[in-house]
């Protein structure tokens, strides 16, 4: 584990982003995307919505596995329209620049709810990407309930 005592923790794996970093988002929408993140996904990402109100970086090149649950239902289905259209709707592709910067765009930190200050949150093959604030206020929220929520999993799993 990595840990410099203020704003980040992760832990490094070859393929994997993992760990939490924060930072501040500068003037025209400017934020650094962390390096031991940009080791994995490249400089060349794809930014959506995300669920809980938090944004999704992805790596250009693993989009598909992120569109993986809609690619093979029906057309016809609502709800795999809706998922893709909130997916590729809100997506748009950033390049980091030299020091790994890239623009959030506005409708993106409008609907994340980003001021100054962001949480990136590695989850494996794609990054999340939360208001600092509503990140500390979900994760708390989540600790108090995690106990709850692992039986809720176990009990679906068993049902299949």
């Amino acid at each position: 584990m990595v840990t410099d005592g203020t704003s980040r923790s992760s832990v490094y794996m070859n393929d994997m982003v993992v760990g939490q970093y924060s930072s501040r988002v500068g003037e025209k929408s400017r934020v650094a995307f962390p390096k031991r993140f940009r080791q994995v996904l490249g400089d060349t990402l794809i930014v959506t919505y995300g669920f809980e109100g938090s944004l999704i970086i992805v790596a250009e090149n693993n989009w598909h596995q992120l569109l993986s649950g809609t690619e093979d239902k029906p057309f016809l289905l609502s709800t795999a329209r809706d998922t893709k259209r909130f997916l590729l709707g809100g997506a748009t592709v950033v390049e980091l620049d030299a020091q790994g910067r890239f623009i959030i765009p506005e409708y993106l930190k409008k609907f994340a709810q980003i001021e100054e200050d962001v949480t990136f949150v590695g989850q494996d093959k794609y990054v999340e990407v939360w208001s600092q604030k509503r990140w500390n206020e979900y994760n708390e929220s989540m600790q108090k309930d995690i106990n709850t929520i692992v039986e809720k999993l176990v009990n679906s799993i068993e049902k299949q």
